[in-house]
């Protein structure tokens, strides 16, 4: 019965969508408001954990802070520029291997960086 009810409440909102004048520019502002939501609670979430572990950014030497911060730096302009990026499939392999790379660095530094020498 909850079923049902959940899939009816979707239809009438796609049916206000789909009929409604403007009902998809309302959509479009919606779809912000959540990408704007998802993109500060990300903002949050770094400052946070950027708070939490001042110590062990402090100690880690100037080249894997400089990697560190310059891949968290290349996953900003990835997201920034997703748009333009991934309008081709070149653009899309350049995004992927770009954000692969850089969340690499980080897990690479923030592992050595935990490894007790």
């Amino acid at each position: 019965m909850q079923t049902a009810r959940n899939i009816a409440i979707i239809a009438v909102l796609a049916l206000g969508v789909a009929v409604l004048p403007g009902g998809g520019a309302a959509a479009d502002v919606t779809l912000e408001l959540l990408l704007m939501g998802f993109l500060a609670a990300i903002g949050l979430f770094a400052y946070r954990l950027y708070m939490e572990n001042q110590l062990t950014l402090s100690t880690l030497g100037d080249a894997r802070r400089a990697i560190l911060y310059g891949a968290f730096g290349v996953i900003a302009l990835m997201l920034a520029g997703m748009d333009e990026l991934t309008d081709t499939s070149a653009g899309v392999l350049i995004w992927v291997g770009l954000i692969g790379l850089s969340a690499f660095a980080i897990v690479r530094v923030w592992t050595d960086a935990q490894r007790y020498t």
